[in-house]
């Protein structure tokens, strides 16, 4: 049997049953029963992003199979091979997204099944950066577990991002190894036609950040080939239906590499025979053209990003340090070079082999450093870096910042030989590295004597800290000479430029004004360029003639003017991470916002997913604007509108978490106390006439301000 007639017979096999299984369900249910994924704008994102047509309801998903049936050609040449493989996998999502009618959770832990457009969005801008270099969809049952699991385990230390289809899930359970979305290891399903899921976030992907037209299928097969650095490692033996599966990964741009060796056909790049399940890691590497940056760092368990988001239970602990309970800080300070002896690691105070297991503890490190370049601007620059370089160690967990941190070390971490001596050498070694432009030397002191802690706390760190914030207080636009460009997210939104002020911070909430300068000076050809503020246009939209000068270069002419302050006119693109969206609500004259964590009904009458579509991509939509959640407070915030007294309405959490600031800014720029108790939510109503009476009630600014349109 030839390589086309196996891709052929798993097509076959797998129309046969998406057949049988949408007529039963219109039997059961009605042709008018309706049918999507939950939590996605795309309704079924792969037969969406393929043809251009949405699917309401059963009947929809019936005629669709027919145009399914379509691409069904048997020529056997690659490209009827590769169409029978995209046919196969628009089934699989057929078959799969039956399973959600009437809203039912048709996955259980450990499994995900369908990923929300909401995830997909927070996995683009680690996929930006790189901390995600690859994807790898694992698929079927590895010769053993523990090769199985050693290969996942290999991913996740070059912080790839796996997904699990097939047996490997039971193998990984068998072996207790932890899976979920915080390790960034998902197990999707162990029906081949879950595969489908992770067809679905390169398909998503290229919808949400690149901008591409839904039905240009072209396009789309184009930008996840170049963009998306997905690959499959499929166990044999292989069934054909998994060879049809494999087919259309083939042609979305995805290399797969298998042991079989039975009736394969190598495709060069394309389809690939590793016999050896130990080299598979490097085999893909290689096809897909993945460069994983190695840094080699002297610690006795794992160091990568695929650890950021992992959760150490209490039980699971060998000691804790909570500032919340005792003294801890994490501090930054520039120093002369005859000061530091370069990577000089102290530990002062007991080591953690001295602490009762599962005790609270007292920590402070101290990061000196030194550089011609180095100024003291960039000291915070590198203290929120410390989120990320702790959460990274394999079993240690870190939250908060500067005095408000908690750092919980596991058993696991412990018994492997981890000590405090170690998070010295992670921070010395991910600031040389990541910083090298402007540090030279860098010395480290890890202190848990409480009482030292105590000392230093009050005398050093809150001193440093509250002459910073002082500074900080006064950085305005007006007070810069400069802004800056950012196109990191390019990688994924060819057309997207940021602008980055003081005031105004990237839309995905991570680049500020102060992040944006030190990278030009780290990497002075990089994503983050300098713009000047010469010919101003209108003060009140913020309109700089540099700065169009500045996107229109870097979109490439794809933008050719911008606003800093106007979500009405020649507003700022969004790539597609953005943390919020804002967009007007006629009704009240306001604008309501929705954050990416918020999966409810907004009063503009969408959700997240709904606005995101409309909102990404790297195109102005004048009226709807992405955000991140610090900007909400800024006095910047919709300036040529009037400002933040146009937020009539945000979901209770995020009301929550921006409700000091917003508060302050309200005072000042309306005399207006608690501006927050104004502003409606989702207990209050979700739909514009409840909000209107709300707003009305409570005498909200935006209803006595001009018209938006």
């Amino acid at each position: 049997m030839t390589l086309f007639d196996r891709v052929f017979s798993g097509n076959d096999a797998v129309y046969g049953l998406t057949e049988q299984a949408i007529d039963g369900a219109i039997a059961q249910h009605g042709a008018d029963k309706a049918v999507s994924f939950p939590n996605t704008a795309y309704s079924l994102p792969c037969y969406y992003g393929v043809t251009g047509t949405k699917i309401a309801n059963l009947g929809d998903l019936k005629t669709a199979l027919g145009v399914v049936k379509s691409l069904m050609t048997r020529e056997k040449r690659l490209n009827d091979a590769f169409m029978s493989g995209v046919a196969t996998a628009l089934c699989a999502e057929f078959i799969e997204v039956l399973k959600y009618i009437d809203g039912a959770a048709p996955y259980e832990d450990p499994c995900y099944g369908h990923l929300s457009d909401a995830i997909i969005r927070e996995l683009g801008v680690p996929l930006v950066t790189g901390d995600i270099p690859g994807v790898a969809v694992v698929l079927g049952t590895a010769p053993t577990a523990q090769e199985g699991v050693d290969l996942i385990k290999s991913y996740q230390a070059q912080g790839i991002l796996v997904t699990l289809v097939g047996g490997i899930i039971d193998q990984c359970a068998e072996l207790g190894y932890k899976t979920g979305a915080n390790v960034r290891v998902i197990p999707l399903g162990k029906d081949v036609t879950s595969v489908i899921h992770v067809v679905s976030v390169a398909i998503r992907a290229a919808l949400i950040f690149g901008n591409i037209t839904a039905g240009d299928a072209g396009a789309l097969m184009k930008y996840t080939f170049e963009r998306v650095p997905a690959f499959v490692n499929a166990f044999g033996p292989l069934d054909d239906v998994v060879v049809a599966c494999g087919a259309g990964a083939i042609a979305l741009g995805f290399p797969v590499v298998t042991n079989e060796t039975e009736n394969i056909f190598r495709v060069p790049k394309s389809l690939i025979v590793q016999e050896d399940v130990a080299k598979f890691n490097a085999t893909s590497l290689e096809a897909r053209d993945i460069k994983i940056k190695i840094t080699k760092i002297d610690i006795p368990v794992a160091f990568a990003s695929a650890f950021e988001g992992e959760i150490i239970r209490r039980g699971d602990m060998q000691v804790e340090f909570d500032g919340s309970r005792v003294d801890c800080f994490e501090l930054v300070q520039a120093k002369e070079a005859t000061e530091i002896e370069d990577h000089k690691i102290e530990v002062i105070g007991p080591d953690f082999d001295e602490f009762e297991v599962g005790s609270k503890q007292s920590i402070a490190y101290i990061v000196e450093v030194a550089g011609k370049n180095m100024q003291s601007d960039f000291e915070p620059v590198f203290e929120r870096k410390f989120h990320s370089y702790i959460n990274c160690i394999e079993g240690v967990m870190h939250t908060g910042q500067r005095d408000m941190i908690r750092v919980r070390v596991s058993k696991d971490t412990f018994n492997a030989g981890f000590r405090a001596k170690h998070i010295g050498e992670v921070l010395y070694a991910k600031i040389k590295s990541e910083f090298a432009a402007v540090v030279d030397k860098c010395q480290v002191k890890v202190i848990t004597d409480a009482a030292e802690c105590t000392k230093l706390r009050s005398e050093l760190a809150v001193p440093s800290y509250d002459k910073r914030d002082e500074r900080l207080s006064t950085l305005t636009d007006e007070g810069v000479d400069v802004y800056y460009s950012c196109i990191m997210c390019q990688a994924f939104s060819p057309s997207h430029v940021c602008v980055v002020t003081p005031e105004r911070l990237g839309l995905c909430g991570a680049v500020s004004w102060l992040d944006a300068k030190a990278t030009n000076e780290l990497d002075p050809q990089g994503p983050c360029q300098v713009i000047t503020k010469g010919g101003l246009i209108d003060e009140r939209t913020g309109s700089y003639q540099d700065v169009n000068d500045a996107v229109k270069k870097y979109s490439q002419g794809a933008l050719e003017t911008v606003t800093l302050y106007s979500i009405i006119e020649d507003p700022m693109t969004s790539c597609g991470c953005f943390e919020c969206i804002c967009g007007i609500e006629p009704l009240s004259n306001g604008v309501c916002i929705a954050n990416r964590e918020y999966a409810g009904m907004t009063p503009i009458g969408m959700t997240f997913p709904e606005l995101a579509s409309m909102t990404g991509g790297g195109v102005q939509t004048p009226g709807f604007m992405g955000h991140g959640k610090h900007f909400i407070a800024s006095k910047k915030f919709m300036k040529a509108e009037g400002g933040v007294g146009r937020i009539v309405w945000m979901p209770k959490d995020l009301k929550d978490q921006v409700a000091e600031k917003l508060n302050a800014t309200a005072k000042e720029l309306y005399n207006i106390d608690n501006f927050v108790d104004m502003i409606g939510d989702e207990t209050v109503a979700e739909d514009p006439e409840t909000l209107l009476a709300y707003l009305e009630e409570k005498g909200h600014p935006a209803l006595s301000m001009e018209p938006m349109m």
